[in-house]
């Protein structure tokens, strides 16, 4: 079968790890968590890196550094993981859902200034599939507006907004090293900020509210949503291999586009300002029976698949809550499919897929 994503692991994450287990130090304090904070935060471009359990907490971590809480509305794009609504819950702040362009499936900043109210205190610009967000726009509008700028590009390690790297844009940047990214330690997260005040607010919240001046005196309510050191130990060796690993990414989707160019299949436009990292390769058809027949005939094939994300304000938890009409969410989730995107698929299984794909079209 050939998986919609899997890691690409090598001996040298297996080296580093086995440095890890053989010191001892596996729990957070070691040395691999920290080399990886220093250099993920190069690799952005940020003057911090802070290293988390998981995407989610990362994402959690950051509004409760910005203070949003009880009272306050989040602007979050209706096409995404649940994560990003959820974590806006966590801390009783409101989720607004905003719809996404049909060209580039991100959140269109039109949408985002419709959803502005007196209480809205953040948004939350998603690199949805490693495509860069029009960062410019969203930026003027969180400035008009006094709004903190939560950057989620866990899934876009490697992608670039007119040549600037996701994540160094907003006031933080999240991302996430689960299994299936570009980039992975396993499970774990990362948040980027040049705000030292919120560096040091994220700090003290990831260990939980644990004072760094006297020990075991807590001064906040806090959580535990530290990395291990062997999953730091991963994580160096992954970022050793980040333009090795993109590199083969980009071949990827370069294939397939250019194997369906002539299909009706459509992907992600790719704007001028965009550098995307192609964590997944996201084709749209002309009609959700397109689609379906496609699928069926992946599995046939043994070709995994998956769809988009179901659009957010329908989901049980958030549906009595939008009265907005989302369009354009929905219509991209009847007739998208997420395609085998891993960084070890050679041009014989892409070629493979692609001519299922044909086939199923013609």
């Amino acid at each position: 079968m050939l998986p919609v994503a899997e890691p690409w692991i090598t001996n040298r994450e297996l080296e580093y790890v086995s440095d890890a287990v053989g010191r001892g130090w596996i729990s957070p304090k070691g040395e691999y968590v920290r080399e990886f904070e220093s250099e993920f935060a190069a690799f952005v471009g940020s003057e911090h890196a802070l290293a988390t359990s998981s995407g989610t907490s990362a994402l959690h971590l950051s509004l409760v550094a910005a203070g949003i809480g009880p009272g306050d509305e989040v602007i979050v794009p209706d096409l995404t993981w649940i994560a990003c609504a959820n974590v806006v819950e966590y801390v009783g702040a409101e989720p607004v859902f905003a719809d996404v362009t049909e060209d580039t499936f991100l959140l269109d900043p039109d949408a985002v200034r419709s959803a502005l109210t007196t209480d809205t205190a953040a948004v939350m610009p998603v690199h949805l599939y490693g495509f860069p967000c029009h960062m410019d726009a969203i930026l003027r509008i969180a400035k008009e507006h006094g709004l903190f700028v939560v950057e989620d590009a866990a899934e876009a390690h490697g992608a670039a907004y007119r040549g600037e790297h996701v994540g160094s844009l907003g006031d933080v940047g999240c991302f996430s090293f689960y299994g299936n990214k570009i980039l992975t330690t396993g499970q774990g997260g990362m948040i980027t900020t040049d705000d030292d005040e919120i560096a040091e607010r994220i700090r003290l919240y990831r260990r939980d509210g644990m004072s760094r001046s006297r020990k075991y005196f807590h001064e906040v309510v806090g959580f535990n949503y530290r990395m291990t050191n062997m999953q730091g130990a991963v994580g160096v060796a992954q970022l050793e291999r980040a333009e090795e690993i993109l590199d083969a990414k980009r071949r990827v989707a370069a294939e397939y586009r250019d194997r369906l160019a002539d299909t009706p299949v459509r992907f992600q436009t790719e704007r001028e300002w965009a550098t995307p990292s192609y964590w997944m390769n996201a084709p749209l058809f002309e009609s959700s029976e397109d689609r379906d027949a496609v699928v069926t005939a992946l599995e046939d094939a043994d070709v995994e698949t998956r769809p988009f994300f179901y659009p957010l304000h329908d989901n049980p938890p958030y549906r009595r809550r939008q009265s907005r009409h989302l369009p354009v969410s929905m219509d991209l989730y009847d007739r998208g499919l997420n395609l085998p995107s891993g960084p070890l698929l050679e041009s014989g299984d892409v070629a493979r897929i692609c001519d299922v794909v044909r086939g199923a079209l013609e």
